[in-house]
């Protein structure tokens, strides 16, 4: 399967609204942003595990990196609240379940083949910026406009933004909840926070790593 897999044009996915469609595991569903392969695939995604379900366990072959959207993420290592950053790097394993259910945004296979720091943030106080990962080749962040604030990024190797919460319009195009957006690298990115304010979680960095762990 290949979904928004060019990665030299500017790639927008409102995914608030999509139907969730099922995974293998009963229980866990997901909307799919980007992806190149099938069950085992490089891929961006929200996914949704209803209350009570799980995962198998799995080896992470290329990395994965989760932000906790809603509910409780669990796995062996520990319990994981709405506002939770994981990062577990090639050769980790879980299998990860629900009690009271949540969503989680999940980019797999897209570590470099050396990226091997694991990280497990808990949820913080609501800032103006919020450093998430940071290495000689990429940095994640999340952060806060007000309304109406203008919004501008520089661009020089690459960019995604996902609307964790509120809304930003860029031009005519409306970018609300779980709207996703990629970058280019050199594309600027510019926009207008909605009545509301905006928060994002943003990466910075090349959009396929030169050298990302082979699937």
């Amino acid at each position: 399967m290949r979904l928004n897999d060019d990665l030299t044009v500017r790639t927008a996915v409102h995914a608030g609204p999509l139907a969730w469609t099922p995974s293998p595991s009963p229980g866990v569903e997901r909307r799919m942003l980007f992806r190149i392969g099938d069950e085992v695939a490089r891929a961006t995604s929200i996914v949704r595990f209803a209350p009570n379900s799980r995962f198998p366990i799995h080896e992470h072959g290329g990395g994965e990196e989760i932000l906790v959207l809603e509910g409780v993420f669990q796995d062996e290592t520990g319990d994981y609240p709405a506002g939770s950053y994981l990062r577990n790097p090639k050769g980790t394993a879980h299998a990860p379940w629900s009690d009271p259910g949540c969503v989680i945004f999940v980019k797999l296979w897209q570590f470099r083949a050396d990226d091997q720091a694991i990280v497990a943030l808990p949820p913080e106080p609501v800032a103006a910026r919020r450093p998430l990962f940071s290495n000689d080749s990429e940095r994640v962040w999340e952060e806060g406009w007000g309304p109406g604030a203008e919004i501008r990024l520089e661009n020089p190797d690459g960019l995604e933004v996902f609307v964790v919460s509120g809304a930003f319009r860029q031009g005519d195009e409306p970018f609300e909840r779980w709207s996703w957006l990629r970058l280019p690298h050199e594309q600027a990115f510019g926009g207008v926070a909605g009545p509301a304010g905006v928060r994002l979680w943003i990466k910075a960095g090349p959009l396929l790593q030169p050298n990302v762990c082979a699937l």
